[in-house]
């Protein structure tokens, strides 16, 4: 199981990640400036020592930084450009990893050929990518040889069709060790005016979009991406719509946004579950969402049951494992633990 840890700048205290079943942790992010992959707070030091820590009690962790993000991709573009930028760049990874004894890269550019979060981009940011990863895998694989330690390189890809569309998926794949699928957010308030699930795993006839995971898993692996490489994403949060009607107790229907927009699991289950809040289970796309009729509120969110599903879904496809963001979602482990004990030892990879 590979979980992003986002600490928001904060620092570490020992204990506060259990890395029992976790094989893989993403520390998000590094920044990129004047070319380079730089460190993305002032806390990041102290908290890769406290991460690498962790192998100590579970060997088989492999701790990775990644770089980029939603906000943070700004740069992508222009460090893929040339021969030049990328060697500037990759020379930096390469120093940043052995710096700060990390085990690998994330890449997590959102999204190659696309505005993102209003980045630039260039049409040959399609083969861009694929240049860039295949000369950091050379270089991983060139350092691996001489110190007998393997350097992982992952990629974070987007949902969208879009997104495969502006990528070369079936030469990605030569270079990456797992695909990391972001299959969430396929319902956001203020961008859906309509309620929906932000992570179904399969499709709900009634759903006006047809959005599964399901369907992105299949799509990635039609453009090329073996089964074992990909991770399914799974989101340790909810999304939140307000103004909703109670027909089908608030599920694809008209919602607006509200303050609270995204809501950590924890949040869901110590303010929201008992406290007005009713849970229904759909068993078509096979996730829960709470909806309020009081206050007119319908959440999207993940739980135990759900996961568990996902989690049978990952070793019935033959996934390479899942993929979570991110950890302090669910300070209290139950999410963690019900895909650790859904995957079983052995079954996850990654």
């Amino acid at each position: 199981m590979t979980g992003y840890v986002f600490t928001r700048g904060a620092a570490l205290t020992p204990g506060q990640i259990d890395a029992k079943y976790l094989t893989r942790i993403n520390y998000a992010f590094a920044n990129i400036q004047d070319g380079r992959m730089v460190l993305g707070a002032p806390t990041d030091a102290h908290n890769f020592a406290q991460l690498t820590a962790l192998r100590n009690a579970n060997p088989r962790l492999t701790v990775l930084i990644s770089v980029g993000g939603w906000l943070w991709s700004t740069n992508f573009s222009d460090v893929a450009l040339t021969a030049d930028s990328r060697r500037t760049f990759e020379e930096s990874v390469m120093e940043f990893l052995a710096q700060y004894d990390l085990d690998g890269l994330d890449i997590d550019w959102e999204y190659p050929g696309l505005t993102g979060a209003g980045h630039p981009f260039r049409t040959e940011d399609k083969q861009n990518f694929t240049a860039l990863l295949s000369e950091l895998r050379t270089r991983f694989d060139a350092t691996s040889k001489k110190t007998g330690r393997r350097l992982y390189l992952t990629i974070a890809m987007g949902a969208d069709d879009d997104v495969i569309a502006h990528s070369e998926m079936g030469k990605v794949q030569r270079y990456v060790d797992t695909v990391n699928l972001m299959t969430y957010d396929y319902y956001e308030a203020g961008s859906d005016p309509t309620t929906g699930h932000h992570a179904p795993l399969f499709a709900n006839p009634a759903d006006p979009k047809k959005a599964s995971s399901d369907e992105t898993v299949r799509d990635y692996e039609k453009a090329g991406v073996p089964a074992e490489k990909i991770l399914l994403g799974v989101p340790f949060y909810g999304r939140v719509w307000g103004g909703v009607s109670e027909t089908n107790h608030g599920l694809f229907q008209p919602g607006k946004t509200v303050p609270g927009v995204n809501a950590q699991y924890s949040a869901i289950v110590s303010d929201m579950l008992g406290h007005g809040f009713t849970r229904y289970w759909d068993d078509a796309a096979k996730v829960p969402y709470l909806y309020n009729a009081e206050k007119h509120i319908f959440v999207s969110y993940e739980d135990p049951e759900s996961l568990a599903v996902k989690s049978a879904y990952v070793r019935g496809r033959k996934l390479g494992g899942v993929m979570f963001w991110e950890y302090f979602g669910d300070p209290d482990g139950k999410l963690l633990q019900a895909i650790g004990e859904g995957l079983g030892e052995g079954n996850s990879k990654f």
